[in-house]
């Protein structure tokens, strides 16, 4: 594999392939993305007018085959393991961002516990902590 990315963009690419994962990248997900990029201390170094070209970069990608897997081993690649779960939080708050989320969403989660080989205390604290944060009366 020849393409490299940094780690933000990294971080990126995970929250734009939970957004597609259900193959309808929504409104609401979308200015998740943004909100977190614009508000999140890890994107504090990253050029914000980046986030859209990042995300196509992500997008073309995830057209191509083995698309997952690469993207996933792109993020691995770039993410030091200290921020797995930053990374894992985030997709996370994308897939909690329609207040919905799909099986597609959940088998991406699954993937990305198993790629980062994340303990399962630490995700259902990140889970259990979405649910909380999202949650309507």
């Amino acid at each position: 594999m020849t393409k490299s990315v940094s780690p933000q963009e990294a971080l990126i690419y995970v929250m734009v392939t939970m957004s597609a994962a259900d193959r309808m990248m929504t409104d609401n997900e979308l200015r998740r993305i943004g909100g977190i990029v614009q508000n999140l201390p890890v994107f504090r170094d990253f050029d914000k007018e980046r986030l859209v070209a990042v995300a196509e970069e992500c997008g073309d990608l995830l057209n191509e085959d083995n698309s997952l897997e690469t993207v996933l081993d792109l993020v691995t690649a770039a993410l030091p393991p200290k921020y797995y779960d930053t990374a894992y939080a985030l997709a996370v708050d994308v897939a909690a961002a329609d207040l919905d989320v799909e099986q597609e969403e959940l088998r991406l989660l699954q993937l990305l516990r198993d790629h980062f080989e994340l303990d399962p205390l630490v995700t259902a604290a990140i889970e259990r902590a979405a649910r909380a944060r999202f949650r309507t009366i």
